[in-house]
């Protein structure tokens, strides 16, 4: 078992899905887990069932990254209580699927805006305590549709796709320090989304995918839990993808 003890971890959009299974197995690994999304209440509900089951310190706060006022409060009150974060998951995200054709220019703004501005805004106020500590993981979740593109979705895609030069870029300047920077780009993953698809399309994902069956959240919380860990030290400016050989 990895061991992450002493550290806290802030995994943003942490309520469901592949967020929620990621803070779940940090917190089994003894890590303080800050849960984080748009309804507080959610995050409060989530923080207690993940503490009652792994035993782990957990802590909610409300955090819309997509506006800027939202993240800078959460995060005061994440400084006041820990003094910062040692490893950050950005996780949240968010899509506004249509074809381009038909695809208005709010519906490419907000998904840019929340999908890789909000990572910007939560890594820049994480980054300088990381900094200061000269240790630091920053795990960046992007897609299989960064790199293969998606049928509607253009702005999601863009989105993704630039979290990886993000990555990439952040990986060189924050080394020196000992911090890593690392993306993973999950393929089609058990998730509500997934869950509400016609069983026609739905087998026609599972049509593109070799492994013959979806990813489950735990399968990406996995990658997501070794790159946090000081087993992946020498692991920098690295895409991971966990998409059962779609790419």
């Amino acid at each position: 078992m990895l061991n992450l003890s002493g550290k806290v971890a802030l995994v943003t959009g942490s309520t469901r899905g592949i967020g929620r299974a990621t803070a779940e197995k940090l917190a089994e690994a003894g890590a303080t887990v800050i849960i984080t999304g748009r309804s507080e209440d959610r995050a409060v509900e989530v923080a207690k069932e993940i503490r009652e089951k792994t035993g782990s310190e957990t802590f909610a706060v409300g955090m819309d990254i997509g506006v800027k006022e939202s993240v800078e409060g959460a995060f005061k009150r994440i400084t006041d209580r820990f003094g910062g974060v040692d490893i950050l998951v950005n996780n949240a995200g968010m899509n506004r699927d249509t074809l381009f054709v038909r695809m208005k220019l709010e519906d490419w703004e907000e998904i840019i805006r929340v999908n890789l501005t909000g990572t910007f805004l939560v890594t820049q106020l994480s980054v300088k305590g990381m900094m200061k500590k000269r240790w630091g993981r920053i795990i960046n979740m992007s897609s299989v549709v960064a790199f293969i593109g998606n049928v509607g979705q253009a702005n999601y895609s863009s989105a993704k796709a630039g979290l990886i030069g993000f990555t990439k870029t952040l990986a060189k300047e924050l080394a020196s320090r000992n911090i890593t920077v690392n993306a993973v780009a999950p393929g089609f993953i058990e998730t509500d989304m997934t869950e509400d698809l016609p069983e026609d399309i739905k087998q026609g994902f599972l049509n593109q995918i070799p492994m013959n069956r979806f990813g489950k959240p735990e399968d990406v919380a996995n990658v997501v839990l070794f790159l946090a860990s000081d087993m992946a030290g020498y692991i920098t400016g690295e895409v991971i993808h966990v998409n059962g050989g779609l790419f």
